[in-house]
């Protein structure tokens, strides 16, 4: 598991994100413009967890609520840690349903995307590069 930490206060924000891995690709999601954090570039879909939640049970309702799927099989591949912000991205390797984006308001975009894909886009964090590419190593 990768974990970046930085110096700082406890978070303010306790985040999942979910890597959904299918034939060598990620599922990226564009965040919209108007988004107040973090707006216009590429995420991996969650969001903040609830009080009481594990990690996987909050990537579980985000999924649901933001691909309109159900995650089955998903594991903590890495920990992002800085000033307020607490990341914890889970690997999806099953999921039920197919993802859409039942969130507009959200994001403006889905697109699988593979490790060529990668250094085009503007990801939301700076570990998002070396986390992903090492999650879509053949």
């Amino acid at each position: 598991m990768a974990t970046v930490n930085a110096p700082g206060p406890a978070p303010r924000h306790d985040v999942v994100a979910g890597a959904l891995v299918r034939d060598g690709a990620v599922l990226l999601a564009h965040r919209s413009p108007a988004r107040r954090w973090y707006p216009d570039v590429w995420d991996l879909p969650g969001g903040h967890r609830e009080p009481g939640e594990t990690p996987r049970q909050a990537l579980v309702r985000e999924l649901a609520e933001e691909l309109g799927v159900t995650a089955v099989r998903c594991a903590v591949v890495g920990l992002v840690e800085g000033p307020g912000l607490r990341l914890t991205v889970l690997r999806v390797d099953r999921w039920d349903g197919e993802p859409a984006d039942t969130a507009p308001e959200e994001h403006d975009e889905l697109r699988w995307c593979t490790a060529a894909d990668l250094p085009g886009l503007r990801l939301a964090h700076a570990a998002y590069p070396a986390l992903l590419a090492g999650l879509l190593r053949p």
